[in-house]
């Protein structure tokens, strides 16, 4: 699998089971870098959302930059965990999995070799999207990482099998249509955002088989000073041209 391991036996917190909810705020051990601005709190948002500072509870997803919301959308999209699935989170230093983390960061990075010394893994486990009538569940995560001084988001995307909630105007029964589910990175400054192609279309259904680091299903990025690595066509530093 994809997914580095997550769930109660890895000593996950869970999600509170409400629609459009968050967690309490999470007080990072380490603080985190993101687009040159340093953040000690996140909160966890049910509909694919890792926020800094504040809570975003908002279910169909706007276009990018966001100004004023720094944040990290694995899968934007109006999850409903009352319908189905778990939302799962934990800080951790345990040494096996900061070497995997590592391992796989300096394989993909190559020319900055890199040794985790603490990560933020957070988990969609199944979850299900609100005005659903089907069985469909999104598996996904990501991971926040750093050595104390590089600071690197890794997505992971296992099932993907819906990408709008009703409310969004999708479809009750397949969960398509409407606002599609939307996947980036937004600073917060109303500059500075990057989009994962396929964000807010139909294609984003398709992210388990796109990469950046040659992994189907895994988009890594560095966060502190943003940089958009191995993706086609060429774009700029900071947004993205579509």
């Amino acid at each position: 699998s994809l997914l580095y391991p997550y769930g109660p036996h890895q000593g996950d917190e869970t999600n509170p089971k409400h629609d459009d909810g968050t967690s309490e705020a999470i007080i990072l051990s380490v603080p985190f870098t993101f687009y040159g601005k340093t953040h000690q709190t996140v909160f966890v948002n049910n509909n694919g959302v890792i926020s800094f500072n504040e809570p975003i509870r908002q279910y169909t997803p706007d276009p990018l930059p966001l100004d004023g919301h720094p944040f990290v959308a694995p899968y934007w999209a109006d999850v409903d965990n009352v319908l189905g699935g778990d939302i799962f989170y934990r800080q951790t230093t345990d040494p096996a999995l900061l070497e995997d983390i590592s391992q796989d960061i300096t394989q993909y990075f190559p020319k900055s070799p890199f040794t985790a010394t603490w990560a933020l893994v957070v988990t969609w486990d199944h979850v299900a999207y609100y005005g659903s009538t089907s069985e469909k569940g999104n598996t996904f995560q990501a991971v926040l990482t750093t050595d104390s001084k590089i600071f690197y988001i890794i997505l992971n995307y296992w099932d993907i099998q819906w990408t709008t909630g009703a409310a969004s105007d999708g479809d009750a029964e397949t969960g398509l249509g409407g606002t599609p589910a939307h996947v980036g990175f937004n600073s917060g400054d109303d500059t500075n955002f990057y989009n994962i192609p396929g964000s807010q279309t139909n294609a984003i259904i398709n992210i388990t088989t796109t990469s950046n680091v040659k992994i189907p299903g895994r988009w890594v990025f560095r966060v502190d000073d943003f940089q958009v690595t191995g993706v086609d066509p060429p774009q700029r530093n900071n947004d993205c041209w579509l």
